[in-house]
């Protein structure tokens, strides 16, 4: 054996799996419990219409990591409704389609092959969708709110549940959330590089910023 290359590539390994570790971005995060799809629940008589979209101050970001480096990501283009009951929200209920097709990322090369049938495969599926399920007061590492939903995405649809900070007023819902998702419960499967491989782990960042519509 030669024990020079040996230790080269016991060194390579160690830096690799260092690197790793700290590229992690849903490490200490909250993770969505993800189970099977839940019946929505109907929307209470008197409800306050709320809007929000990319376009008007909301933003979908997230984080992936592989092996050797973590990447940036965002929805461009996503708009939801926020159906406000008394201003509670444990009350209310949230609804979202979001236009996968716009994902954009750090990098023009994945972002191409994010589209494409190893991850999204945005021609067969161009749009995903969240509709809540329940809200619950109280969550996880100081949250105000827990909330469990359908989402659907890449032709699976599972019920996810995840903390989030929500603040109500009369005529607006701010609600701000930071969690982990298993992309492998979707059925985003692509390994990647042998000496590169993908996390399971993807970081979802949310900022949602619902208001009254002007009539």
């Amino acid at each position: 054996m030669n024990f020079r290359y040996a230790f080269a590539g016991i060194a390579l390994s160690s830096v690799l799996f260092t690197v790793g570790c700290d590229n992690d971005p849903a490490k200490d995060k909250s993770k969505a419990q993800v189970s099977a799809p839940a019946v929505a629940q109907p929307v209470a008589a008197g409800a306050t219409n709320l809007a929000f979209s990319s376009a008007d101050g909301s933003k979908f970001s997230f984080v992936g990591a592989k092996i050797t480096r973590k990447h940036d990501g965002s929805f461009a283009t996503f708009s939801g409704t926020v159906q406000l009951v008394d201003g509670n929200p444990e009350k209310s209920t949230v609804t979202s389609e979001i236009d996968i097709a716009s994902i954009a990322t750090d990098t023009d090369q994945l972002t191409g092959h994010l589209k494409t049938k190893d991850f999204f495969d945005v021609a067969t599926f161009p749009k995903a969708h969240f509709t809540s399920t329940a809200i619950r007061a109280g969550g996880e590492k100081g949250a105000t709110h827990t909330i469990t939903g359908n989402l659907e995405i890449h032709g699976v649809t599972k019920s996810i549940t995840f903390p989030a900070t929500i603040h109500a007023a009369p005529d607006k819902v701010d609600a701000d959330a930071e969690f982990a998702i298993n992309r492998k419960d979707f059925g985003l499967l692509y390994p990647g590089k042998p000496d590169d491989l993908i996390k399971d782990e993807v970081l979802i960042k949310l900022s949602i910023r619902a208001k009254k519509a002007s009539s």
